[in-house]
């Protein structure tokens, strides 16, 4: 009886947390408040700062980032990443595990393996669904197919193996849905009692309880790669028996050596963290951008005449024998209107809505709030894109042309301003394939079908640190060929 009290009160809590806690709330406070405020929790010693101030975020995330770090705060609240990976490490250990996932991603034969692994998953299973789908006039998850898209990219670049959860069957995704409520449970960790959450952890309840499980799933996804990946490696598996698609790979570089990172790693908790940070950071954040990208441009059906326009100007209209139209990745960097709209799709719908740095010593923002090792401060982005004394007065609308210089080119603006990517030093290494991954679909799904996203489908953000879709996107999709 009382556990079932306890979880009640729980749902009730969490219930009034997502009544009066949601981004558009607090965006608007921080728009009153000139883009700091201080708040002030009867679950706290100290205040927490939450701001979307560009000169705060320079401050804190490069010109002071020795003095800002994640801290052992944000791993209690993260320990799904561990505590050895890139996602949750600082200062020397973060540089040691950033550099051969640097050097990994800039080697010459992983872009020649995103060459062939994106158009791949786009011709063979992407399209084919979408085909399929198609025929019988029913509805879609877009998010979902998103999700499936970039999991399997994910798969065959961490660990040589593609899942193939994008086909028709939609077979269930363990290691992405585990995620999905893990992000979610890790939301209410930074809002509720540490006190509470932990209760509910201890009794098995609420979303610590699935939180538990995720962590459960994910840890089981990850050390079954590794260990196949170490019987292929010791000849006591044939390749043969796992469909291995590529042989490099994030953990054949971990276990083999090799001239990026050295000599080869033997601690599995140090890989299996890092394998379970790319993966998601990989999976995530792309098909989040693909999935509110898509929405936008059901709302402003303008702009999706101008990349159809675009694609037919710069790019060959070479057709397959079935009628569609493919296109090289190298192709794709032609589309300066697609990659402002894509950028603007980004600053409205930050896949990460918000960043938490925790100050080593006391310290004073440049908007004038002291800070100590006991004030987390939330660096808000989704709030940053809103703000019309940052972006202008038409900072609400959905508007590429922001994007583009007066001579065609693309507009950069700093990255403490447009914090999609993160920020220098911790600026996503995974930029440039978050770009490729999302292009593709977008030129071909854009090119080859209409997307009619269902009417008076309520969309809304969900709470949780990845901003996804709460109830999801879903559209009919019909082919556009003759």
């Amino acid at each position: 009886m009382l556990l079932q009290s306890l979880q009640v009160f729980g749902n009730l809590v969490e219930a009034v947390v997502s009544l009066f806690l949601d981004h558009e709330k607090i965006t608007k406070a921080l728009d009153k408040s000139k883009g700091t405020i201080r708040i002030k929790t009867y679950f706290s010693q100290e205040a927490l700062i939450v701001t979307c101030d560009p000169e705060n975020v320079h401050y804190i995330m490069t010109s002071n980032f020795s003095r800002y770090h994640k801290g052992p705060e944000w791993r209690k609240r993260l320990d799904i990443f561990g505590d050895h990976g890139v996602f949750n490490s600082d200062f020397e250990e973060w540089k040691s595990q950033i550099k051969t996932i640097r050097d990994f991603l800039s080697h010459k034969k992983f872009h020649q393996l995103t060459e062939k692994t994106i158009p791949g998953i786009i011709k063979n299973q992407l399209v084919p669904v979408l085909e399929h789908i198609s025929k019988q006039n029913a509805a879609v998850d877009l998010q979902d197919l998103f999700k499936r898209y970039t999991f399997d990219f994910a798969s065959i670049i961490s660990t040589g193996f593609n899942p193939k959860t994008l086909c028709i069957e939609f077979p269930e995704i363990p290691f992405s849905n585990a995620m999905d409520d893990a992000c979610e449970a890790i939301f209410y960790r930074h809002i509720m009692p540490e006190s509470w959450w932990k209760l509910q952890r201890w009794l098995g309840i609420g979303k610590e309880r699935k939180y538990s499980n995720s962590i459960k799933t994910v840890d089981e996804f990850a050390m079954k790669q590794i260990s196949i990946r170490r019987a292929i490696l010791s000849k006591s598996m044939k390749i043969m028996e796992v469909e291995e698609e590529e042989s490099f790979n994030l953990l054949n570089l971990y276990f083999s050596g090799h001239e990026i990172s050295g000599a080869a790693l033997t601690d599995e908790k140090i890989i299996k963290d890092n394998l379970i940070g790319f993966i998601f950071a990989t999976e995530d954040t792309s098909r989040t951008a693909l999935s509110w990208f898509f929405w936008l441009i059901s709302q402003n059906p303008s702009v999706e005449m101008k990349i159809r326009e675009e694609l037919r100007r710069n790019l060959p209209q070479e057709e397959d024998k079935e009628g569609r139209v493919f296109w090289h990745l190298d192709e794709l960097n032609r589309l300066v209107y697609l990659h402002a709209a894509l950028c603007e799709s980004l600053r409205l719908f930050p896949p990460a809505p918000f960043e938490i740095r925790t100050p080593m010593h006391e310290d004073s923002l440049p908007s004038g709030q002291n800070v100590n090792p006991n004030t987390p401060v939330i660096v808000c982005s989704y709030a940053m894109g809103r703000m019309a004394w940052i972006w202008g007065d038409d900072c609400e609308e959905f508007k590429p042309e922001r994007w583009i210089t007066e001579d065609g080119g693309i507009k950069h603006y700093p990255q403490h301003k447009f914090l999609a990517f993160n920020a220098r030093p911790r600026v996503c290494l995974g930029k440039t394939v978050a770009f490729a991954l999302m292009k593709a679909v977008a030129a071909t799904v854009i090119h080859n079908f209409e997307v009619q996203v269902l009417k008076n489908h309520r969309m809304k953000p969900k709470l949780s640190i990845s901003l996804g879709m709460k109830n999801g996107l879903f559209a009919k999709v019909k082919s556009r060929l003759k």
